[in-house]
């Protein structure tokens, strides 16, 4: 279907979500927020098997428009809680959830919640020239999108503090050397990294995959023992896949597996 402020496209087992407002560093106006929603509600059923997000022109997302809700008519303060509960919490634990890789490839700055999103996907590749910044503490705010959920366990508590007291420039660089990111590449090669990642994704074991996925990300609340008995029912459950059994016929027959993602 056609979108105002995004553009969003499945092929060959890729889906692919470009925030499209770069007069406006792709910030989220309410448009925005409905049609990302609508076009990840679309994943279901779909052939999709890897989300890519990014965004259109110099920068991935500059967060929350303020213009588009900074107060209310008459000049009183909004509720910025419901804007929080209606799509910015929903939109994060849906890409959490994703039973697919879902990779964020970081073109420019990403800000406020424009970070976070970032941060809330799988892996995150950045151009050289891209950046993060915690901006909420300029406006007198806490960083929100599961800034404070994401950033202690990524980077710890002293550096998490430090992005989101100051709200200074993260360079994509540091981003990487401080684990915040999985790679940062050189501006040229960001594209062509992203879509040989894309295909990587596109073939490989995506039920397996996902189960990692769930399990890394559920395990923050395990102890160790549960989590074992985690692995163990996955792995028993994913031992009868089809793609279990093409990996394993593939590795004996000395030839390139070819997964379904069943």
């Amino acid at each position: 279907m056609s979108y105002q402020t995004i553009v969003f496209d499945v092929s060959g087992g890729v889906a692919r979500l470009t925030l499209n407002r770069p007069d406006r560093l792709n910030s989220f106006n309410t448009v925005m927020h409905g049609e990302v929603r609508e076009a990840l509600g679309s994943l279901k059923g779909s052939d999709a098997r890897v989300l890519i997000i990014t965004g259109a022109g110099r920068g991935f997302c500059a967060g929350q428009d303020l213009g588009d809700r900074a107060v209310a008519p008459g000049g009183a303060a909004v509720d910025l809680g419901e804007s929080i509960e209606k799509n910015y919490k929903p939109l994060v634990m849906t890409l959490r959830n994703l039973p697919m890789p879902v990779v964020a490839a970081v073109n420019g700055v990403a800000a406020g919640a424009g970070a976070n999103i970032a941060l809330a996907c799988d892996l995150v590749i950045a151009a050289k020239s891209a950046s993060f910044v915690q901006a909420f503490s300029k406006l007198g705010l806490v960083p929100d999108s599961g800034g404070t959920w994401l950033l202690p366990r990524l980077i710890g508590n002293a550096r998490a503090l430090g992005l989101a007291f100051l709200g200074d420039k993260l360079p994509a660089e540091q981003a990487a050397q401080w684990g915040l990111i999985w790679r940062c590449v050189e501006d040229a090669e960001l594209g062509a990294t992203v879509d040989a990642l894309a295909q990587q994704f596109a073939s490989a074991p995506t039920r397996g995959l996902a189960r990692t996925k769930q399990a890394i990300y559920e395990g923050w609340g395990r102890t160790l023992e549960a989590q074992l008995d985690v692995e163990r029912d996955y792995q028993r459950e994913l031992g009868y896949s089809a793609d279990y059994a093409e990996g394993v016929a593939a590795f004996t027959q000395k030839r390139p597996p070819q997964f379904t993602g069943r």
